[in-house]
């Protein structure tokens, strides 16, 4: 009765949703960006099957954070045959940083409302043997319409928190329903399996796979930090120290730290600041002025004129990739009470991550990573620079963590071919 009243309730505001879309179209932004689309309004024709193609693949991420699992997926499967690939995403930064970071062997669209004629006008165009869901994106009318169809569907990196597990509760008999048309459920940790379970999937087709966000082989890592550093005119004795998705009043704090590192360092010390927010970027570069130091933009450094020690990243969709060139990374969101941000970007390069004490955002990263010796929490500034301090004058000790952070890479590596073996085995059965 639930889902029908949702349906009904979609159904019914299609007539207005309509005659929003020419004026939506001319008012433009973040919630009306290609509108069209989320009308099932495509652009590329209907897809036949092409001769050299063995099945269509759709793979949906919700924004950037879910892109890089897709990537993983999507690398992985073009190792295992010929498969045509459509990405949909639900946001206007997910859609640009998947169009950055795919070539076009994937399509990329955002994904329709949430209404079941727009979703099935979408399986008509890209005609998909299976779906991939990426983590927990559950919208009812999009998973009941695929299932209805008849599509293979597989749910990767799946996780549920305790407080979307206590919301989804609510709603048991709907999730069961949304649940069961998944052949195969791949998750993260067991306390993940037992929440999937108790909402109504089968135990049967859930495997612990652990996460396969982080994967990547070690000689991408190397070819990705020799890049990168060539990119940003460093010497291969310069150490960098970045600070990742800092958050306002952090770079406050993390000043200190950047001199006291530049005053122990026996080489050229450059600092990458990359903020959570661009819209900081003016604040931020008159907060270096008036403590006299000059700051070169990301962008700028791209076109061959880096000059200063302090580099500002100026746009979106790089950090995750550009952490490869530090030495010292240290994650922001942290040393003010913002709930962390995403460590574990750092540890797949192999390299030990660093934060502060506010990472209840991301405790089960914590969790894993803080044991394994290949992250490294600490309660302000000055504890900050110790740490840093202490790895920067014994190479052995930073050398035993850069281990450890390959290590727990080892284990993600596994997760990600558990999860393509599930794609491969629901494909083979469609």
């Amino acid at each position: 009765m639930m889902y029908r009243l949702y349906t009904l309730l979609g159904a019914a505001s299609l007539p207005v949703v309509y005659l929003l879309a020419l004026p939506a179209h001319m008012i433009g932004g973040r919630f009306f960006y290609r509108f069209n689309e989320r009308l099932a309004r495509y652009s590329l024709p209907i897809q036949g099957r092409s001769g050299d193609v063995e099945a269509h693949i759709w793979v949906h991420a919700a924004s950037v954070g879910e892109i890089q699992v897709a990537a993983n997926i999507i690398d992985e499967l073009e190792c295992q045959g010929r498969y045509r690939f459509f990405l949909t995403v639900m946001t206007e930064q997910g859609r640009l940083v998947a169009e950055n970071k795919f070539s076009s062997h994937v399509t990329c669209l955002m994904a329709p409302l949430d209404i079941p004629c727009l979703v099935r006008r979408l399986i008509a165009h890209i005609c998909p043997d299976i779906f991939i869901c990426v983590e927990t994106e559950l919208w009812p009318a999009l998973l009941d319409t695929v299932r209805r169809a008849g599509i293979g569907m597989v749910l990767v990196n799946g996780r549920i928190s305790s407080r979307s597990f206590r919301r989804y509760q609510r709603i048991a008999g709907l999730m069961q329903r949304l649940l069961s048309g998944f052949q195969a459920v791949e998750v993260i940790r067991p306390e993940d399996r037992e929440r999937f379970v108790a909402l109504g999937a089968a135990r049967e087709r859930i495997r612990v796979s652990g996460n396969s966000k982080y994967s990547l082989g070690p000689a991408a890592r190397a070819e990705m930090r020799g890049r990168l550093r060539k990119q940003l005119n460093l010497d291969r004795t310069d150490t960098v120290f970045i600070s990742g998705s800092t958050r306002n009043g952090e770079e406050e704090l993390l000043l200190p730290v950047y001199r006291r590192l530049r005053a122990e360092s026996d080489t050229r010390l450059v600092w990458i600041v990359a903020p959570r927010h661009l819209q900081r970027l003016g604040g931020l570069q008159e907060f270096f002025g008036r403590n006299g130091l000059s700051v070169t933009l990301l962008s700028q450094c791209a076109a061959g004129r880096q000059s200063a020690d302090i580099i500002l990243v100026d746009y979106m969709g790089e950090l995750a990739d550009l952490y490869a060139a530090g030495d010292f990374n240290f994650c922001g969101g942290s040393l003010v009470d913002k709930g962390g941000h995403n460590i574990m970007e750092i540890v797949r390069w192999g390299l030990p991550v660093y934060f502060g004490p506010f990472m209840q955002d991301f405790t089960d990263a914590v969790a894993m990573v803080v044991p394994a010796g290949a992250g490294f929490q600490v309660q302000d500034g000055d504890e900050l620079a110790l740490v840093l301090i202490d790895h920067m004058r014994n190479p052995n000790k930073y050398d035993l963590a850069c281990r450890a952070a390959v290590e727990l890479g080892r284990r993600q590596n596994q997760a990600l071919r558990h999860q393509v073996d599930a794609v491969c085995r629901v494909l083979r059965a469609c």
